[in-house]
Order: structure tokens, then C-alpha cells, then sequence
């Protein structure tokens, strides 16, 4: 790479492909793939078509992403002329979508997909300006900017707004985290040197785009010039052919929710000839359940390094880091430390006692802390606020709910969520560590705990439980006596053949909240 200064993602990435112009970028398949020089080309091509369409710097775009070339060089061709990109689900009912549309205001939306007859119609009648990748009008107009030079806007540093990743809000209403150039040029350099990021690597893009560990999976890879094996959005559908894909396309880094490789692992289609050039598993977004960690440890521990990343989408993606090794399976009830921040972070913890300040709510800050939530002045107040404990200068830290403790060795321990922890009999509970017991039962694959408050104000703690070994709930209470002390263990247990899960993949509490109601 040149010595050039690189302050913006449009440098970045030009960058980029002059070095590796030859190298596969987006790989499909065996016949289907696209260079960096291919990408580059589409991109400056899209870039200009979107120019022409009156989109300019601090604009929004919505993309309906499935993923194909063409919506991944509109997602480059808007960081080029500083445009904002956000990534949506086209299997969210409209309601949700509308709901985002509404609060991000794009000035269009570009569809990738084929055929879906009701959300065409609800963007007609709401009035969206509307471009289709497949047609023949927009396949026109793009060849006629395949021609023209993109000269590089200079204009947009590293504060310029990059996408909008919208998550799922409290009050029901998607919140959308805004990430900076600078914030994903950080990210990008933290990728390549913490995953040893090598040219012939290639990463396994098993993540939906619209969810935010797939920054990780697209930054990290197509910003230092190393492939993206590109699986549809609904990966899980497939696992027999996402493993062939994996091997016989030899991709080496894997990032994931945990709850994704639970359920390989349940299926019982991971063994030792899968996962064959694979050298990084990461995972993050929830924690991982300590026997079925185990069991993919035991299972690829000789070629693979195991790393739990974790980090909010406030703070693009991933914070910290840390490798998983044998003595991590010492204690089986308690889920792995999230380790050290990454370099160039740092946090705050703010005490829920103050006769402790090592444990309680962490707070981040530094470079990767983005830019708030687009169109909430509100929210974003609440969230990222003054650094209580620097009283000379104003400076930024995002408030993430986690609660952590800074162990003796100066690890963070993820503990709990401010919002699930509970005073149940007098005592303080964070309701993630009964999920941590109740996952050490070798019969149990997975487990939500919620509480359940009462008229009266007393509450009683509810578990619900996935058991490959139909082991009633009795069993399971019983099995708990020695473990967890009375007041911890769950008034009922409901044993589920499969939890729910959200459109990421995470178990989905808010489904599991709305069975309360019926107990």
C-alpha cells in the first residue's frame, strides 16, 4: 500500500485495489467470483449513476440487500461519494420496515432482490424513490456510466457518517447506530493485525447484512485486500452445503453468534473433516454455553484459535478480544471473560455499589465510539453522554447496559444486562448467571432466563429450556438443587424443542416475554 494519507474509505479502498486488482474479492462460488479490479470498476460505475440521480454527501440509501455484486458496490459506491448506506431485511414485516424508513428518510432505495410483490407495492404507495438493481433501466444507465471517470471526493473525512445499522429498540421502535469513516478505519486496522489477516485468507460471510457482526466479515476483508466467501442471508437453511461451500472454497476465519454454532452442533453435522482450513472461530454477540464451547473446542483445538470477541453496535462491532484455552473450562459455570479492549479503546466502569468500582455498567470510549443514533437527539443524550470522571474536558462515552467486573488480572467478566438484573428475595441477581448453570446441564443445548413480576410486586424467576435428551422440567429443577442456591433457581421451567430466534440468530427474548403472558 502507498504512503498516501488515508482519511476516508473511498481512498481506502482504491488503495486497496491497486495492490491486489487481481485478487478475488466477493467469491460465490467456483465460477462465480469478482476481482478487486471488478469490484473497484462496478463501484466508480454505481458511484457516478447515483451522482446522476441526485444523491450527494450526507444523502441515505436503503438497501434491500441479498448480497449480490451489485448491492455490495452500491454499499462502496455511497462511502466513495459520502453517501450513507443502510442495510435492510426484506423478510421484516413492513411495519418494521416502514418504521426505519421513516427515521432514516432515504432519498432512495435500491431493491436486490427479484420478486416480492407486497413490499414493491407498500414502497409505491408510501412514495419512495425506488431503484432496481434487475432491470433493464437501471442496467442501461449503469453501462452508461461504466465510461466515466470517479474522481475521489476529498471532501469527506473521517466524521462523515458511513452507514446506519438499525438494531431492535426498547420502546419497540428500531434504534439506527451511526458508524464514521474513522470509526471503520480504526476497526479495519484493529481486524487485520488482531486476526493475523493474510492474503490468501478468506472469510466466511455466513452473517446477515443487515446485522452487525457482517461489518466485521466485509471490512475486515475487503478493506485489506483479502477474499469474502459470500453465503445468502439465510445461511442456517443450508448447512450441508454452507460447510461444503467452507471447504471446498477453503475459507480460514469464521465469525458468528454463538447460538449458530450451538445449532451445528446440536444437528450433529460438525465433526473433524469439517471446518477444514479454518484457523480463526470467533464469536460474540451472546454468550457462549460452556459445554457445548467445549465440545467445538475439543473438536478443532489442534488447527483452529477460538477467540470471543465482544462489543456493542454503537462502537462498531468489536471491542475486545480473547482467546479461549484450556483453562477456560476449569470453572464450566461461567462464560468467558471478554478479555482486554482492543488497543486505542478504553471504558469507564460506572459502579452500581460504590463500595465497588470494579463492578457495574462499562462504558466505552475512543475512536471506535460512533456517532449516535440517527435522527435521536434523545436517545443518543441518554446513551453517549458526558464522561462523568473527566471533569476538564467534554469528553464522548457510550453507555453500553452490559454490566462487567474487572477481574484481579484486569480482565472484564461480562455479568449480566443492567436491564436484566433483578432484586428477587433481597438479593441482586443477574439472570444470565442462572442461564450459565442451567447450561452446564450435559442434557441442556441452551437457555433464556426472564422474570416475571407479579400484581403484588413479588416476581418469580421463569426458566426456558432447550434439551436435546426431552428431559422433563422436574429433572431439570431437580438437577439444580445443588447448584444454584434457592433463590436463584426458577419457580417454573418450560422445556422447548427450539427456542425462538430473532432475524440475527440470537435467542429472542422479546418472543419468550410475549409466553409470559399466557403462564
Amino acid at each position: 500500500m502507498s504512503n498516501r494519507y488515508i482519511y476516508n474509505l473511498g481512498i481506502l479502498f482504491d488503495e486497496v485495489c491497486k495492490k491486489h486488482k487481481d485478487s478475488i474479492a466477493l467469491h460465490y462460488n467456483k465460477k462465480h467470483f469478482v476481482t478487486f479490479s471488478d469490484l473497484k470498476d462496478l463501484s466508480n460505475s454505481i458511484a457516478n449513476y447515483l451522482l446522476s440521480s441526485g444523491i450527494s454527501r450526507g444523502d441515505v440509501v436503503a438497501i434491500f440487500n441479498t448480497k449480490s455484486e451489485f448491492a455490495f458496490s452500491v454499499m462502496i459506491a455511497c462511502l466513495k461519494i459520502g453517501a450513507i448506506y443502510t442495510n435492510l431485511d426484506l423478510t421484516s414485516p413492513w411495519e418494521r420496515i416502514s418504521k426505519i424508513l421513516s427515521k432514516c428518510k432515504p432519498k432512495i432505495v435500491v431493491k436486490d432482490y427479484l420478486d416480492n410483490k407486497v413490499l414493491d407495492k407498500a414502497l409505491i404507495e408510501d412514495g419512495y424513490s425506488v431503484i432496481d438493481l434487475h432491470s433493464v433501466e437501471f442496467q442501461n444507465e449503469f453501462k452508461r456510466c461504466f465510461s466515466e471517470k470517479l474522481d475521489i471526493n476529498h471532501e469527506i473525512n473521517g466524521s462523515n457518517p458511513a452507514y446506519i445499522m438499525f438494531t431492535s429498540g426498547s420502546t419497540g421502535f428500531p434504534k439506527g447506530a451511526v458508524m464514521s469513516h474513522q470509526n471503520l478505519i480504526n476497526f479495519i486496522g484493529w481486524g487485520k493485525e488482531r486476526f493475523d489477516v493474510k492474503p490468501d485468507d478468506a472469510f466466511t460471510n455466513v452473517n446477515p447484512i443487515y446485522f452487525d457482526n457482517s461489518v466485521f466479515d466485509f471490512y475486515t476483508a475487503i478493506f485489506t485486500g483479502t477474499r469474502l466467501v459470500v453465503f445468502p442471508n439465510d445461511a442456517a437453511k443450508d448447512v450441508r452445503g454452507m460447510l461444503d461451500k467452507i471447504n471446498e472454497l477453503k475459507c480460514t476465519i469464521w465469525f458468528s453468534v454463538p447460538s449458530f454454532l450451538v445449532y451445528l452442533i446440536t444437528t450433529k453435522i460438525l465433526n473433524k473433516n469439517e471446518f477444514k482450513h479454518i484457523r480463526k472461530i470467533s464469536f460474540g454477540g451472546e454468550g457462549f454455553p460452556k459445554p457445548r464451547l467445549k465440545y467445538l473446542y475439543d473438536l478443532y483445538k489442534e488447527r483452529a484459535e477460538f477467540v470471543n470477541v465482544y462489543g456493542p453496535t454503537e462502537c462498531t462491532c468489536i471491542c475486545s478480544s480473547y482467546k479461549i484455552t484450556e483453562k477456560d473450562f476449569d470453572n464450566m459455570s461461567e462464560l468467558a471473560p471478554l478479555g482486554f479492549l482492543a488497543p486505542n479503546f478504553d471504558y469507564e466502569i460506572i459502579p452500581i455499589d460504590e463500595n465497588d468500582k470494579t463492578y457495574g455498567e462499562l462504558c466505552l470510549k475512543g475512536p471506535n465510539v460512533g456517532l449516535g443514533y440517527y435522527g435521536d437527539e434523545e436517545l443518543t443524550r441518554k446513551s453517549f453522554i458526558k464522561n462523568p470522571y473527566n471533569s476538564m474536558l467534554d469528553e464522548k462515552i457510550y453507555k453500553t447496559g452490559d454490566i462487567v467486573k474487572k477481574a484481579d488480572n484486569g480482565y472484564l467478566l461480562f455479568k449480566g444486562r443492567i436491564d436484566n438484573q433483578i432484586k428477587h428475595m433481597g438479593y441482586r441477581i443477574e439472570l444470565e448467571e442462572i442461564e450459565s448453570v442451567i447450561n452446564t446441564l450435559e442434557y441442556v443445548n441452551e437457555s433464556a432466563v426472564l422474570y416475571k413480576k407479579e400484581e403484588n410486586g413479588i416476581g418469580q424467576i421463569l426458566a426456558f429450556v432447550n434439551s436435546k435428551s426431552r428431559k422433563d422440567s422436574a429433572q431439570i429443577g431437580k438437577d439444580l438443587k445443588s447448584k444454584l442456591p434457592p433463590y436463584m433457581k426458577p419457580k417454573k421451567i418450560i422445556v422447548m424443542e427450539e427456542l425462538p430466534k430473532n432475524r440475527n440468530g440470537k435467542t429472542d427474548k422479546l418472543q419468550l416475554k410475549e409466553l409470559l403472558k399466557e403462564l
